[in-house]
């Protein structure tokens, strides 16, 4: 469950352990409507090849032609490209704007154990900020500081000249319950951003014919909670109803670290499992962390309206905080 996909700096230090050489470029400064927002990454190998954006299209191949120069010279540098207004709405975007990219050589100026201390972290499924001299590169990392950014998923330069490129693991929402309001919310979970797990061990609801491309876990809520690993990346969503199905896995999610835990019912019957929880042992304080009656109060009446309401009281905690 925290296999990660080889994003731009798996393949960096994968092209420069190859003999290839490797030059990470990074956004780390926008003006206007730029393509790509602030820490978006592009690697580029000595030979030329390219993986990832720094611009949507607009200045990769001027990017590439530095970053190389950049791997032969062993120094960093800072670049800046104006995106015309033809250009950027070739893209998608009504006008351009300004970016700032950082091209980082691979060994001679982003270290090789820091990139693979990074590498460690994003597979590990830990937060991390490389922080690094925002015109020359070269850089640390640390899991501590710059909360407001963790929380934003904002990387950005600092005022006294630092960049510090936040590294999230990628947001997952688990869903226990394969009910039709799951079937409304995994979609907009998705194009939020999130990486959805379906968990109900009754066939004829986590099925692929309900749930087609997604993971489902045909296994008991407490045994899938246990594979799965609840971290502060992590949603927790309870549609059930039935206690044998919810309670084992909010009993698990209470101890974790998941950053939104929310279980659908009425004020009867969220009092009722405020009542189990505390027969099982758990504080007023653990208990108070459960959104119940799940989802922002907007009146939702059908799947698809409780699964707006839904998304967006997560949102809203990722965002803003409990």
């Amino acid at each position: 469950m925290n296999q990660i996909l080889k994003g731009a700096p798996e393949l960096a230090l994968e092209w420069h352990q190859a003999g290839r050489g490797a030059a990470l470029a990074t956004v780390v400064q926008t003006w206007g409507s730029a393509p790509r927002r602030v820490g978006a990454q592009m690697v580029v190998s000595g030979d030329g090849q390219i993986e990832g954006s720094v611009s949507g299209g607009c200045v990769e191949g001027a990017v590439m032609v530095e970053a190389m120069d950049a791997i032969d010279s062993g120094k960093g540098t800072l670049l800046e490209f104006g995106v015309s207004d033809g250009d950027a709405f070739a893209v998608g975007l009504a006008c351009g704007g300004i970016i700032k990219v950082l091209v980082e050589p691979v060994g001679a100026v982003l270290s090789e154990d820091v990139l693979g201390e990074l590498i460690a972290a994003r597979a590990a499924r830990k937060a991390v900020a490389y922080v690094a001299n925002a015109e020359t590169g070269g850089g640390s990392l640390t899991h501590e500081g710059f909360e407001d950014r963790f929380r934003m998923d904002r990387s950005g330069v600092e005022e006294d000249g630092r960049f510090v490129a936040i590294h999230n693991p990628p947001l997952r929402l688990v869903v226990v319950g394969a009910v039709h309001i799951a079937q409304a919310l995994v979609p907009m979970a998705r194009i939020a951003g999130f990486d959805p797990i379906i968990v109900d061990p009754r066939a004829a609801f986590g099925s692929e014919e309900r749930f087609p491309g997604e993971t489902i876990l045909d296994d008991w809520p407490d045994e899938a909670m246990k594979k799965i690993g609840l971290d502060p990346r992590t949603a927790l969503v309870l549609l059930t109803h039935d206690p044998k199905l919810d309670d084992p896995a909010l009993q698990i999610g209470l101890k974790s670290d998941a950053f939104y835990i929310g279980a659908l019912g009425s004020t009867r019957t969220n009092a009722k499992r405020v009542e189990r929880l505390e027969e099982a042992g758990f504080a007023g304080v653990d208990i108070a962390r459960i959104h119940g009656p799940i989802g922002l109060d907007i009146g939702a009446a059908s799947p698809a309206e409780i699964g707006v309401s839904i998304i967006s009281e997560i949102l809203s905690v990722l965002r803003k905080g409990a």
